[in-house]
């Protein structure tokens, strides 16, 4: 029996033409490819939209067939230590490339999660060896980056894939694996992945693997978000003062889809701007939100502090 690939893996970028999104980052970064001699890079955004997807399509485009001898890729949250740098970097970096770049190119991931004792050693590292290697950094933040380092990069920040990304990446994938997908599974895939292309395509190949017809109840089963509809009618009940039939309706939604509170909170946030209040109440109300799913981080019972929240809409909806 063949053994299903991971689709992240299946449908992975193998050229810039591929690439979704990013159309000014993947033009810049072709351009420099192109001239056979890139200097260091800082890919900066969020997981998920694509940086290591673009790192090796770089290494493919510059050394072909022979990209493997050529490229070192190290994930920094794994191994934080200075040894990192000093050993590995290190030995990787003071040998000659092989075929006719001239350098050889590290990938390091998550460069944000490096010690600064790390980073400045990495910095040293990298002004030693520019002559036969190029760094290629990746980070959630490029804050946590020291001031050395960022200055000796070209700096890329990439956002997360909008809308009509994900959902031209999704329609491509399910036309391929001869799935049906319905507008409003489409549209709460996109929700769930929060602009993560890597994440739509794995809520999209667990659902497939329940059946290939997707619709918004399978895709809300596996992401296990609320329906922004079920949100909508809590927030309803709230802003016309019913307080105990809102709490009902929360409960009930937390209880039957297994909803965590801070997912909740997500949920809630999303639908203040669909309400029919003033501008000013949902810039409140927004804040209020905030408050919220600060406490539940910090260990607050998620419950409570959803209560209280129901009652600022109560509150809000009396004009208090």
């Amino acid at each position: 029996m063949e053994i299903s690939k991971i689709w992240t893996e299946k449908y992975r970028p193998k050229t810039f033409s591929e690439v979704f999104g990013q159309a000014d980052i993947v033009k810049r970064i072709e351009a420099l490819t192109n001239s056979m001699n890139i200097p260091h890079l800082l890919f900066a955004g969020p997981p998920g939209i694509g940086k290591s997807t673009l790192a090796l399509i770089v290494m493919k485009e510059l050394f072909g067939e022979a990209w493997k001898e050529n490229y070192l890729e190290l994930n920094a949250s794994d191994e934080r230590g200075i040894n990192v740098v000093r050993e590995k970097v290190k030995n990787f970096a003071r040998t000659k490339s092989l075929g006719h770049i001239p350098f050889k190119v590290i990938f390091l991931d998550e460069a944000d999660a490096l010690t600064p004792e790390a980073q400045q050693a990495l910095r040293r590292t990298m002004e030693n060896y520019s002559a036969t290697c190029r760094f290629v950094l990746s980070c959630n933040y490029s804050s946590k980056i020291i001031d050395p380092i960022q200055s000796r990069c070209a700096i890329f920040r990439f956002r997360l894939l909008e809308k009509k990304d994900i959902e031209e990446v999704i329609l491509k994938i399910a036309k391929e694996e001869k799935l049906t997908i319905s507008p409003e599974a489409l549209e709460i895939l996109y929700e769930g992945s929060e602009g993560d292309c890597r994440r739509a395509i794995n809520i999209l190949q667990s659902t497939s693997a329940i059946s290939p017809n997707i619709n918004e109840e399978l895709v809300s089963t596996i992401i296990s978000n609320a329906k922004p509809k079920d949100i909508k009618v809590v927030l309803d009940y709230a802003l016309s003062g019913d307080f105990l039939k809102s709490r009902e309706k929360l409960l009930d939604v937390m209880l039957k889809e297994s909803i965590a509170g801070q997912d909740v909170i997500k949920s809630i946030q999303k639908e203040i701007w669909n309400l029919p209040i003033e501008p000013e109440i949902k810039v409140k109300l927004t804040e209020k939100t905030g408050e919220i799913e600060f406490r539940i981080t910090e260990g607050s019972d998620p419950f409570i502090q959803l209560e209280s929240l129901l009652a600022s809409f109560v509150l809000a909806g009396l004009g208090k």
